[in-house]
């Protein structure tokens, strides 16, 4: 091998080592960057499950006050019916807190429903984060 041939293959090792650095750089680059978006969309989903489990509050709310109207009217049913003994009126606020206590226990439900933790996972982040995962261990090969 003659000196000029020896100088060719440094120069050409010396061009790999440089595109093999710039592609590290590069994944190091886009790696980066792809943390800082799954951050994104991580804060976008949890800000998101947070309004959900805002109005499940709200439901919670609305079902524990339709409940303690529905006592109120059971109560005074209670009343009427004991001090009438049978008349009408006793027994139609009976059936209107039967009514609403039902109503209250259905709010209830959906809200607590809606507050579950599991309502409230950031499910596509995660698929996404698991996206990324694979797409990064396939360019690493």
């Amino acid at each position: 091998m003659t000196l000029q041939d020896r100088s060719g293959v440094k120069e050409m090792s010396t061009q790999d080592n440089q595109s093999l650095g710039t592609l590290v750089a590069d994944l190091a680059q886009q790696v980066t960057t792809l943390v800082q978006t799954e951050a994104r969309l991580l804060r976008a989903e949890l800000s998101e499950n947070a309004a959900k489990a805002g109005a499940g509050a709200l439901e919670v709310l609305g079902g524990a006050i339709c409940l303690l109207a529905a006592l109120i009217v059971l109560l005074q049913a209670l009343v009427i019916a004991l001090t009438r003994l049978g008349l009408e009126a006793g027994w139609s606020a009976l059936l209107v807190g039967v009514v609403v206590a039902v109503l209250g226990v259905i709010l209830l439900r959906t809200g607590m429903a809606s507050m579950s933790p599991s309502a409230l996972a950031p499910d596509r982040t995660q698929e996404q984060l698991k996206r990324d995962a694979n797409l990064i261990k396939d360019q690493a090969k």
